[in-house]
């Protein structure tokens, strides 16, 4: 298949707001596809290596693109490029090592780009240097894979859940259709996508929709997904990546429990002495190497807390009721790293619980539909997250320079919220309060070698980081596309272990200002 008549498409896809018209594109892309290619299609539409990373840093990757482009004029075009000459070129670069292996990926890199068209060029460094956006995220693409091969959306979507591979989830329903993803189960030490929370304002509005309600202490802590088999034990972090080695007060709890195999969900916590929790900084800073420091553990020792089980013994259980998921979880784990939680249709004595967790020092608490199943990945109305102060995670779109005292800093941040239909962002305000000198100096170090242009005293960025942003209320406004913008907006934080795709959606936005104002959202 010539590579660019994948180039079209996402050309295509990027060129068109309506999620339906991304969706119709792709699944007919897909569908024409030989089984043998949909897995690195999938991958590649989706913006990610079919391919282990390179290895080629940013400078080299842009050198090797220069020298291809002038090299591209002076010769006579060779055969099209295709998508499997593609896959092929990038493992050749990715798996050259040992002495001079630098040298070795640059040239293998060179002389696929030389046969490369200039537009195909473009297209293959974006994808190298992770900036291919065409709105073709995971949720686009599993609709997709669904339309392209007749397969339910449910099933691609506890498949995707399940292995954390969308292009594997491709092959397979493109391969073995419905029946070949029902068999994928979940595979121990294999880490899944967090399910995760959307934001209500009260608790009355989650016991009007879930009627009995599960409630837990919502902790400020560090999101675990922890992994046993046998006598091995790995920790993933939120963004799935494993530091077991250097978190051994997380894994002793675990490596000592009765189950031969076992995967739990839950956070890990910096408490001080009297039980109260340590600041957000102060848990991330033991998630900050992947190797052990006595020192740091010994100072701010980690304590686990599990609020669900996804497997045990062989049996997957995201396809169980909470309830039972969590009778099964009280019987395996120790009282000292369970949640404290509470059954309740009660508003009173829900009230009366929230109390008791701002009491020891905790955010809120969380309300989950005891029927709901786990959904790895997704944002639903199954799990509601309840905070005295209103937050939104929100996507750093763009920061200008400081005045003033803050002259030589990158100060006023601008923020955006996930749009589900575009797969962009969409610009709620900007903010410079919250920021201490520490967070500006930070600002400056780390934004920068994300800037895609800048004009004037703005430089706008690759939509990358997620900042925990506090504010009043949300009010009509003329000058942001949405309608809308935050009142008194602070910063309360970044969060480095959320990506973009976990940021709050612009539909989020909308039902806050909803239940705010008793009236429809702007633009709804």
């Amino acid at each position: 298949m010539p590579l660019a008549e994948l180039v079209d498409v996402s050309a295509r896809v990027a060129a068109t707001s309506r999620r339906s018209d991304k969706v119709a594109l792709l699944a007919g892309f897909l569908a024409g596809l030989p089984t043998a290619r949909v897995r690195a299609a999938t991958s590649v539409l989706s913006g990610t290596l079919p391919t282990p990373p390179l290895g080629v840093g940013p400078a080299r990757l842009r050198a090797a693109w220069i020298e291809a482009t002038a090299q591209t004029s002076l010769e006579e075009p060779g055969p099209p490029l295709t998508l499997g000459d593609l896959e092929r070129g990038l493992e050749q670069v990715a798996a050259a090592g040992g002495a001079g292996s630098v040298a070795r990926k640059i040239g293998l890199l060179r002389a696929l780009l030389d046969r490369a068209t200039p537009d195909e060029q473009a297209f293959v460094l974006r994808l190298c240097f992770g900036e291919l956006r065409q709105g073709a995220l995971d949720g686009v693409m599993l609709e997709a894979v669904a339309a392209a091969f007749g397969v339910p959306r449910a099933g691609v979507r506890r498949a995707h859940m399940l292995t954390g591979d969308l292009p594997h989830t491709a092959l397979v329903a493109a391969g073995e259709g419905a029946d070949g993803l029902a068999r994928i189960g979940l595979r121990v030490l294999r880490p899944l996508e967090p399910m995760l929370a959307s934001t209500a304002t009260t608790l009355a509005q989650a016991i009007a929709r879930h009627g009995t309600t599960l409630l837990e202490w919502k902790l400020d802590g560090a999101r675990i997904q922890v992994h046993k088999a046998g006598r091995e034990v790995m920790v993933f972090t939120r963004n799935l990546r494993e530091v077991g080695a250097a978190l051994p007060d997380v894994v002793a709890p675990v490596a000592a429990l009765a189950a031969e195999s076992v995967v739990l969900d839950g956070e890990a916590i910096a408490l001080r002495p009297d039980g109260r929790p340590h600041a957000f900084q102060t848990t991330m800073g033991r998630f900050g190497s992947s190797r052990y420091d006595a020192t740091l553990a010994e100072s701010v020792p980690l304590t686990p807390f599990f609020f669900d089980v996804l497997h045990l013994d062989g049996e997957t259980l995201v396809d169980r009721p909470l309830g039972e998921r969590a009778a099964i979880l009280g019987s395996l784990v120790a009282e000292a790293n369970l949640l404290p939680s509470i059954e309740t249709d009660s508003a009173a004595e829900a009230e009366a619980f929230l109390r008791e967790a701002r009491r020891a020092g905790h955010e809120g608490v969380m309300a989950k539909d005891p029927e709901s199943t786990y959904e790895a990945g997704r944002r639903g109305k199954a799990w509601l997250k309840i905070k005295p102060a209103r937050t939104l995670d929100l996507v750093v779109l763009a920061v200008e320079r400081g005045s003033g005292r803050r002259a030589g800093s990158w100060s006023n941040i601008h923020l955006g919220a996930r749009d589900e239909e575009t797969g962009g962002f969409v610009m709620l305000g900007k903010t410079f309060k919250g920021m201490t000198d520490e967070t500006l100096r930070w600002q400056t170090e780390t934004f920068p070698p994300l800037a895609t242009r800048v004009e004037g005293h703005v430089m706008y960025l690759r939509p990358t980081v997620v900042a925990e942003i506090a504010f009043n209320e949300i009010q009509v406004s003329r000058r942001y596309p949405a309608g809308m913008a935050l009142r008194f907006a602070r910063l309360k934080r970044y969060r480095p272990d959320k990506t973009p795709e976990e940021a709050d959606t612009i539909e989020t936005v909308r039902r806050l200002f909803t239940e705010q104002e008793g009236a429809d959202a702007p633009g709804v």
